[in-house]
């Protein structure tokens, strides 16, 4: 019986949130509630939920203090060279747009901390993405998909919990795994070449320059009252690259154009399966209303260019700590918080114009962190995990024993989903590894065919750095989940192939 409820309550979640039934905050605080009373332990859904928030509590702290610290490095123009760099290689063509996105959050991802992954990808692609009117739940789905293939790292946790769970060497585990990974990583950038080639068949190839002169063009006629409806578009003519909407030329060509920008409404172009403008944004959030856009602007009063060395050299110092484990990474980034404001901004006047400016962002995902708390905390009070882990397992059919590497790298997709890393590390595969020593199967090979499901675990609705990622994206969580959850499963699926093919797993 609690395994029908278990699977039917994260069900239930994600069809609602899906369906845009129930926002995520409310599905992740009422369904679990309902369930526990369902499943006889109204009584202690007190207890399940006060234990559940002290699990995450830490994670909680951690992401708050870390979106203050990195909206302020963005404030003050750190990542500016990045955003540069990125659109020199891009040159605001949407292929080359979500392919960097996907390099730049695979280089990001070195630090093994989803969440600072996320903060800075987005912080560095959301302004190209609205400016293009490109699909944001594109740059969320590759985002975390790479992050996902790079999570497996040593120290980004899933290897040191299978290490610590099958008391073997991380190194052991991971090393042998890096073709397999490696084909991982090439098929997001496949994937996001891909997806690129879609944005760019719906939008076509565009000059940044010339989208930010429209816009300026636009603004003009607006305070000149000749713009008349939140509707109106405004014709302007450009040069399309390639098979964009309007050219007159075929793939490849070059040819004249119009583009139409409207104020609310999304990019006009070709019909695609692409993801609309509309799926990735809140409805009525126009571009010209998000400050983040600013990003792009080199003359924001925030700027510090003189202390540009000090904010690089904190922030290299502060991703070394954490990766060192010098300190707990929550007390780093409050720690590295409070000096750089107090740096940057040494007026208290300033510091709480920062604050707020970021409030909306750090509201957003702790009370999503907390929400979440009550999910996991019912989840693992009532046994409903445990219970779930045991049918499966229980249900691999005894021919398989010889198989459990592979049979483990399946599982690992749905597990790791629907739990977290630590229930699936330290509660279920340890019974894996033991059915497989029953048939001659290697903890190794277990433990590396364990790390297959991270891809799509990374957009778990249990991990709370996905919160992170289309909070700032401005994304729904419903969006992001139908659009990624095919492509991170087939990239794992791609990790698992080619372990099998290298002899790996």
């Amino acid at each position: 019986m609690l395994t029908i409820l278990g699977f039917t309550m994260i069900a239930t979640f994600l069809v609602l949130i899906m369906m845009k039934k129930m926002s995520p905050i409310a599905a992740l605080v009422l369904i679990p509630a309902l369930f526990c009373v369902f499943v006889g332990k109204g009584a202690h859904l007190g207890d399940y939920v006060i234990e559940g928030v002290g699990t995450l509590a830490p994670t909680a702290a951690m992401l708050m203090f870390a979106i203050v610290y990195f909206g302020v490095m963005i404030d003050v123009g750190l990542f500016d060279p990045v955003v540069r760099g990125i659109l020199k290689f891009c040159k605001a063509d949407p292929m080359r747009i979500v392919v960097g996105t996907a390099l730049l959050a695979a280089i990001v991802s070195l630090d093994g901390d989803g969440s600072t992954t996320f903060m800075i990808t987005v912080s560095a692609m959301y302004p190209l993405y609205k400016r293009l009117k490109m699909s944001l739940v594109v740059m969320t789905g590759v985002a975390a998909t790479a992050n996902g293939v790079m999570n497996t790292l040593p120290w980004g946790g899933p290897t040191a919990r299978a290490a610590t769970a099958l008391k073997l060497d991380a190194g052991d585990i991971f090393v042998p795994m890096i073709p397999a990974l490696a084909v991982g990583l090439v098929a997001v950038i496949a994937l996001s070449y891909v997806l690129g080639l879609r944005e760019r068949k719906r939008l076509g190839v565009l000059s940044l320059a010339d989208v930010l002169e429209t816009e300026k063009e636009r603004e003009k006629e607006t305070a000149d009252g000749t713009e008349t409806g939140t509707g109106t578009e405004i014709e302007t003519e450009t040069v399309l690259v390639g098979a964009g909407a309007g050219a007159s030329g075929g793939s490849g060509g070059v040819g004249g154009g119009k583009v139409r920008f409207a104020k609310s409404t999304g990019a006009s172009g070709s019909g695609t399966d692409a993801p609309s403008e509309s799926e990735s944004e809140g409805e009525g959030e126009g571009e010209e209303d998000d400050v983040r856009l600013q990003g792009l602007d080199p003359n924001r009063a925030t700027l510090r260019p003189k202390l540009y060395w000090f904010n690089a050299l904190l922030t290299a110092v502060l991703l070394t700590a954490m990766i060192m484990e010098l300190l707990p990474i929550p007390v780093l980034f409050l720690l590295a918080a409070a000096l750089a404001l107090t740096v940057n901004f040494p007026n208290i006047p300033d510091q709480r114009e920062r604050l707020a400016a970021h409030a909306d962002n750090v509201l957003n995902v702790s009370g999503m962190v907390f929400a979440a708390a009550v999910f996991t905390g019912v989840l693992q009070g009532t046994g409903m995990v445990d219970s779930m882990a045991k049918w499966l397992v229980d249900g691999i059919p005894d021919g398989m024993g010889p198989h459990m590497a592979v049979v483990t790298g399946a599982l690992s997709l749905p597990l790791t989903y629907f739990m977290s890393n630590d229930g699936f590390y330290f509660g279920v595969l340890p019974v894996l590894a033991e059915a497989g020593a029953a048939h001659g199967v290697s903890p190794l090979e277990i433990a590396r065919a364990s790390l297959v499901g991270q891809p799509l675990h990374m957009s778990s609705p249990l991990v709370p750095a996905v919160y992170v990622l289309v909070g700032m994206a401005k994304v729904d969580f419903g969006d992001h989940t139908k659009f990624v959850v095919k492509w991170a499963a087939l990239t794992s699926l791609v990790v698992l192939g080619s372990g099998i093919l290298f002899g790996i797993i």
